[in-house]
C-alpha cells in the first residue's frame, strides 16, 4: 500500500521560461485545494540540497501570472549529480516532511528526477518547461509559445531596417539541440531561410537562392539560424556566405536571452496552468515517475524514462513551407 501525500514541494530547475510562474501558481493552489501542505524549494536541485524550502499559501502565489522568469529561481547543480549529493537532498525533504515532487523544467531536470525518484521512492511528476519545445510526450511546452512571438516580433523589426538599407540579416535564434524557434519565427516572418541542427545547412544551396533572389531585384534577405545549426552560428555562416557572396550588406543579430524573458504569452498562461493543476491530480491519483503533457487537446502522462530517451521531433512539412514560399 503506497504512503499517503500530505505535503508536496515545487521546484523549477535548469533554464528559465515564460510561464513558469503560471506552473507554479497552479500547482500551489491546486494542492491546497486538495487539502496538502506545499513547499517551494529555491534554486532547483541546489536548493533541495542546501534545504532552501519555503511554505506556499494561497497568498504566496498572488500575482504572479504575468511575470517571467521563476518566483522559486532556478540553477544547475553539479553536486545533484552525485550520490552523496541526492542523498543530502532527500534528508532535507525527510526534515520537511515532504512526500513528493512536482519538478517544472526541461530534459535535464526530468534526467535527475528520475535518477533521485528510484533511488529514494520519491513520487515525482514533471511538468515540461522550457522554450526549446524539444520534450518529448507533449505538443508544446511552457515558454515555447512565447518565445517564438518574441522572436517573431525581434525579426519583424529587424526586417524593417533590411527592407530600409538593402541589406541581408543573419539572425540567430536560440535551439542548440532543436531548430523549433528558429522554424516558426522563420515562417512567421517570412525568412527567405532557416537554419536547424535537425537538417542539413548547404552553403552552397544557400548561396544559390541568394544568388536567385538578387536577380529577380530582392535587394533585402532574413536569413534565420538556430544557434545549434552544425555549421555554426550566424557569425560562422555569415563569413562564409560573404566570401563567395558580396552583393547584400551583410548585418548580423544575436537575439539571445531575450527570448527566455517577457510576460507569458495567453497560450503559455493557460498551458501552465492546466499542466500545473494535472500534475497534483496525477499525483493524488497514484501516478509516479512521468512527465504531464498535452497532445491533440489531451492530457498524457509520459514515463519520465521515455520522455528523456525520446525528443519531440520537427515536422519536414514545415521546411517545405519556407522553401515554397520564400
Amino acid at each position: 500500500m503506497k504512503k499517503k501525500i500530505k505535503t508536496i514541494g515545487v521546484l523549477t530547475s535548469g533554464g528559465d521560461a515564460p510561464g513558469m510562474n503560471a506552473c507554479v501558481r497552479a500547482v500551489v493552489r491546486g494542492a491546497l485545494k486538495e487539502g496538502l501542505e506545499v513547499y517551494g524549494i529555491e534554486h532547483g536541485y541546489q536548493g533541495m540540497i542546501q534545504g532552501k524550502m519555503r511554505k506556499m499559501n494561497w497568498k504566496s502565489v498572488s500575482g504572479i501570472m504575468h511575470q517571467g522568469g521563476t518566483i522559486l529561481k532556478t540553477a544547475r547543480s553539479e553536486r545533484f549529480r552525485t550520490k552523496e549529493g541526492r542523498e543530502i537532498a532527500y534528508n532535507q525533504l525527510r526534515h520537511y516532511e515532504i512526500d513528493a515532487l512536482v519538478i517544472i523544467g526541461g530534459d535535464g531536470s526530468f534526467k535527475g528526477a528520475l535518477e533521485f525518484s528510484s533511488e529514494f521512492d520519491i513520487p515525482v511528476i514533471g511538468c515540461p518547461g522550457t522554450i526549446d519545445n524539444d520534450i518529448f510526450g507533449t505538443d508544446f511546452t511552457i515558454g515555447y509559445d512565447t518565445a517564438i512571438n518574441t522572436a517573431m516580433w525581434a525579426i519583424d523589426k529587424i526586417k524593417d531596417t533590411a527592407n530600409a538599407h538593402d541589406r541581408l540579416f543573419f539572425v540567430e535564434v536560440m535551439g542548440r539541440d532543436a531548430g523549433f524557434i528558429a522554424l516558426r519565427s522563420g515562417i512567421a516572418t517570412g525568412a527567405e531561410s532557416v537554419l536547424v541542427p535537425e537538417s542539413s545547412t548547404d552553403i552552397n544551396r544557400l548561396i544559390a537562392k541568394l544568388e536567385r533572389l538578387y536577380q529577380v531585384k530582392q535587394r533585402s534577405c532574413i536569413v534565420v539560424v538556430a544557434e545549434g545549426d552544425e555549421m555554426g552560428g550566424a557569425f560562422e555562416i555569415a563569413k562564409k556566405v560573404g566570401q563567395r557572396f558580396d552583393k547584400y550588406d551583410i548585418r548580423i543579430t544575436i537575439l539571445g536571452h531575450i527570448q527566455r524573458g517577457g510576460s507569458p504569452t495567453c497560450m503559455d498562461r493557460v498551458l501552465a496552468s492546466r499542466l500545473g493543476l494535472e500534475a497534483i491530480r496525477g499525483l493524488l491519483d497514484g501516478q509516479r515517475e512521468v512527465m504531464v503533457g498535452k497532445i491533440c487537446h489531451d492530457i498524457v502522462f509520459t514515463p519520465l524514462e521515455k520522455a528523456v530517451k525520446h525528443h519531440h521531433e520537427l515536422n519536414p512539412v514545415l521546411l517545405d513551407i519556407i522553401d515554397i514560399l520564400s
